[in-house]
């Protein structure tokens, strides 16, 4: 009996949280936020940068950090991770978060090491930026919010972390949204030359291999980072306020350090810590995930990425699909098209469902 009343307190309590987040952030018309067991007939239509603030964040130690979060929806609703990457910020979901929490789902949003209020727990650890240990992250942000199994998705640097946990820990992962696909590298495979029109769009990976790059990156983050904005996304008109809003994210202390190290990594000119280089070595056979997933891809995405999605198709051995979102669509896919990217949350969590 005892059980009984304390599970319906749950679920009462769920309801509610979900009617308040519901209404913090503005829902119109979402009187009560759908329960996370049922999926949503409708979404609520959001205009890309109606939102401009989560309110108030969350502070957490998990494993080496201290992280910094967002957090929208029910408590006890389908835990959904959302991971930004380069030069972003948390904000890339801003209004992809009320969207999905009016559907009852609970919606953490983190900013990865290096970024906003993310800070590491020890001024000894090395600010190390290789693809396993970004992801690790993840991993100990569930731990430490006690979530067995999430959602997740990102773009950019969330991406290649989204597709590594849903790789390597399959089983903390129920669905897998990914921008750009299939992101996993090694080493290894970078040092294949790519041809001179391709490596031309890496320009910055070459410059931060030198100290003058690390020195200009520093000195001009938020020039640097508004260029990326422009070349990665062609089209998309934000304003000053938006980028501002992600810019301050940058002044973190660890922040340089972390992106320097993450790109000089990646083409074996930083060493990693070999007590990671087993994950590394797993990551560098390319594995196949498993896990059902939905893939997206702008239609006007000027960074790196596979023209091809089929060349990546058949690293996803679950139920799978792949999306080009048209209108323009740049690298920053949930901030440019939030509608279409909650819209994939929802439909790969059915994809899940028995």
């Amino acid at each position: 009996m005892s059980e009984e009343i304390n599970q319906n307190r749950r679920r009462f309590l769920s309801s509610a949280a979900a009617t308040v987040a519901a209404a913090e952030l503005g829902l119109i018309g979402s009187a009560e936020a759908q329960s996370s067991n049922s999926r949503p007939a409708k979404l609520p239509q959001i205009k890309p940068g109606t939102r401009t603030s989560f309110g108030p964040l969350k502070q957490i130690d998990a494993g080496l950090l201290n992280i910094g979060y967002a957090e929208a929806g029910p408590a006890g609703g389908t835990p959904v991770i959302l991971l930004h990457g380069w030069p972003y910020d948390i904000h890339s979901y801003v209004d992809v978060a009320p969207i999905l929490a009016s559907a009852g789902y609970r919606v953490i949003i983190p900013y990865l090491r290096g970024y906003g209020t993310t800070r590491f727990l020890s001024s000894e650890t090395f600010r190390n930026g290789q693809q396993s240990v970004v992801a690790l992250d993840a991993i100990a942000l569930m731990d430490a919010l006690m979530i067995q199994k999430a959602i997740i998705g990102g773009f950019d640097w969330g991406g290649r972390s989204a597709d590594v946990v849903a790789a390597l820990w399959p089983e903390r992962c129920k669905a897998l949204v990914s921008v750009s696909g299939y992101l996993i590298g090694s080493q290894e495979a970078n040092k294949v030359p790519l041809p001179p029109k391709a490596e031309l769009q890496w320009w910055y990976q070459f410059y931060f291999a030198t100290e003058r790059g690390r020195a200009g990156y520093d000195k001009y983050r938020r020039n640097f980072a508004k260029l990326i904005w422009q070349i990665a996304s062609p089209k998309w008109n934000f304003d000053d306020a938006t980028f501002d809003r992600s810019a301050a994210s940058f002044d973190n202390p660890d922040h340089v350090a972390i992106v320097i190290h993450n790109y000089r990594w990646r083409i074996a000119l930083a060493e990693g810590e070999s007590k990671y280089d087993d994950l590394e070595r797993r990551l560098a056979e390319g594995p196949v995930i498993t896990v059902p997933a939905i893939t997206l891809e702008g239609d006007a995405n000027g960074a790196p990425h596979s023209d091809d999605p089929s060349s990546y198709a058949k690293k996803f051995a679950g139920k799978y699909a792949q999306l080009t979102i048209k209108g323009g669509i740049g690298h920053n896919l949930p901030q440019e098209a939030p509608q279409a990217f909650a819209k994939a949350i929802v439909d790969v969590d059915g994809f899940a469902r028995p």
